[in-house]
This record gives structure tokens, sequence and C-alpha cells, in this order.
């Protein structure tokens, strides 16, 4: 047997220990990388602004919320939960037991919104229409803040106008 036969030979074995070796390692540290990563049912997505019915097992007691700036959680009777979408970003939410099991653990993700939107830029400022069928205000995170106050005002008059006519209404 001549030496380069010899040489390829141990170089074939040594790469085939190679890969043994980490399929090995692989194969240990899957259970670790399978519980690090979420599943996509792990994961609840919502639009911002909007809000989603889950369902969580009966029992919980506590809920808690990574980022409450991100997402709120409030839990109704019958093991169902409201996520609304508050900012854009993912957080969490823990609910546990009375004697403090963790029963769920879930990621929130907050998503843009899916309406047609047009988006114009003044400088730095922004304005956001939402375009349905017609173009009209609409407030969404990130927008200028003098176009922000602007909707903001005429959604608050418009809704106190419409609280007083169902008072003169109802009389």
């Amino acid at each position: 047997m001549s030496f380069r036969s010899q040489r390829a030979r141990a170089r074939a074995f040594f790469g085939f220990r190679a890969l043994f070796r980490r399929l090995a390692i692989g194969l240990l540290l899957w259970p670790i990388v399978a519980v690090a990563q979420p599943s996509v049912g792990d994961i609840i997505a919502v639009n911002v602004d909007q809000a989603k019915l889950v369902r969580i097992p009966a029992g919980v007691a506590t809920l808690v919320v990574g980022n409450p700036l991100i997402a709120d959680v409030t839990l109704q009777s019958g093991g169902i939960i409201v996520v609304t979408g508050k900012g854009y970003g993912a957080t969490n939410f823990v609910a546990m037991d009375r004697a403090g099991e963790i029963l769920v653990d879930r990621v929130i993700q907050v998503e843009g919104p899916t309406d047609q939107l047009v988006t114009i830029y003044r400088g730095v400022e922004r304005e956001t229409y939402s375009c349905m069928p017609v173009c009209q205000r609409r407030v969404t995170l990130g927008d200028g803040s003098t176009f922000f106050k602007s909707a903001i005002e005429q959604a608050g008059s418009l809704s106190a106008q419409a609280a007083s006519s169902a008072v003169a209404a109802g009389r």
C-alpha cells in the first residue's frame, strides 16, 4: 500500500469521525435548541390597534405581560384572554395559577396595520392616511405630533358631539 493511499484512507476516516462527532453533538443539543426557539403555534400575531381572542387553560389566576406598551392582555371568563396590539414589536405573556405554576408562556408579535395605507413625509414629519375606499386621516404610531394631535382632537370632538346627540335623543 502506497503512502498516498494510506493518507487518503486516513483523511476519509477522520472526515467520517468529524461528521459523526458533529452529528452526535447536534443530536445532544437539539432539545436545547427546540426549547429556546418558540414554534409557530406559540406566537400570537395581532395587528396594532386590533384585538384577538385566545383560549388558555382554566385556572389562571395571574397574567404577566413582558412589555405592556406593545400588547395588553385581559383575562375573560371561560378561559379566554383578549390580546390587544398597542405598539410595534414582540413581547410575551405568562399565565400562572394560584400556586404560582406557569400554565402558559407565549410570544406576542404585534405587526403594522393591514389596511391600504398611504404615508406622506414632509421633512421629518409623517402623516398616515387610510385609503379604503377614500383616503382619510388615520392616527398611526410614528406620525408627526402636529398631525397626531389634530387627528386626536377631531376624533374627540366628534365623539363628544355623538354623546351629546345621544343624550338629547334619550330625553
